[in-house]
């Protein structure tokens, strides 16, 4: 997982943001299936 993103997921932890926690998992996921297939 790259830095920036880890750093995005603790902000939005931090803050509680659902929003964009959900938006950053999809982004993950979609990088994910990208990357390994």
């Amino acid at each position: 997982m790259p830095t920036w993103f880890q750093n995005q997921m603790k902000r939005a932890f931090y803050e509680k943001d659902r929003y964009q926690i959900k938006l950053l998992n999809q982004c993950w996921f979609f990088y994910r299936k990208k990357h390994i297939s």
